[in-house]
Formats: structure tokens, sequence, C-alpha cells
């Protein structure tokens, strides 16, 4: 099963879009849904198993609204850089690699606390 990510591609931009990334592929669309669409075309047929989280992106107790902040800001300058073929500094790259992984933590643990909250 693929996972894929879709942000806002370049914000501030009009009209606005959307990319959804899944490994090497990409695709763009108008909208979030439009975007995974498309990405989703382009999977081959064991790739298109897909499993749709859609966080809402509030602050909470695993990943604090400076995290969220902060990864927007960095995910939008690599978003255009990725555009214009350029790349952020290597300190801007570390520093969204680190919160990147600190998400996916978040992720997983907010995702451990909801299967403990349904347990009997």
């Amino acid at each position: 099963m693929k996972t894929i990510a879709i942000f806002p591609d370049c914000p501030g931009f009009r009209p606005p879009n959307f990319r959804a990334i899944a490994g090497k592929r990409q695709a763009v669309g108008q909208t979030a849904g439009e975007a995974l669409d498309a990405l989703v075309g382009q999977l081959d047929e064991e790739e298109a198993g897909i499993l749709v989280i859609v966080q809402h992106l509030r602050p909470d107790a695993f990943f604090t609204a400076n995290q969220q902040h902060r990864l927007q800001e960095l995910m939008a300058r690599w978003h255009c850089a990725q555009a214009t073929q350029s790349s952020l500094s290597p300190d801007e790259q570390a520093e969204l690699d680190s919160l990147v992984e600190a998400e996916w933590r978040a992720t997983a643990e907010r995702t451990r606390s909801l299967v403990r909250g349904l347990a009997p």
C-alpha cells in the first residue's frame, strides 16, 4: 500500500492547486481530491489499494502549532523549489526532514491513542 501525501502547491499562488505525492510519482489538481485522483490513475494495480486518512492539522499533544506552522512554511518552500528545479539550503532541508519525521511519529502516536480509545 502506497503512502500518499497531499499538500497545497505553492500556497498563495492563484489559482490554488494541490500536489499529491507517492514516492517518485506526483500529480497536481485544483482540489486535494483531484490531485489524489490524478495520482491514483498513475499507480500500478498492485499499488492501487489505498487508505485515505484526513488529518485536520490541528495542534495537539503530539505535534504542536509551532511545529505545524514551520512544517507548512518549509513544505511550501520545498514545493516551490521543486517547481523551479532548485532546492532548499542544507540547513532548511535538514529541518524539514526532522519535522517530517516528527510528524510521522506524531501520527503513529495519535493512531495508537485512537486505537487504545476504541478498545473495549
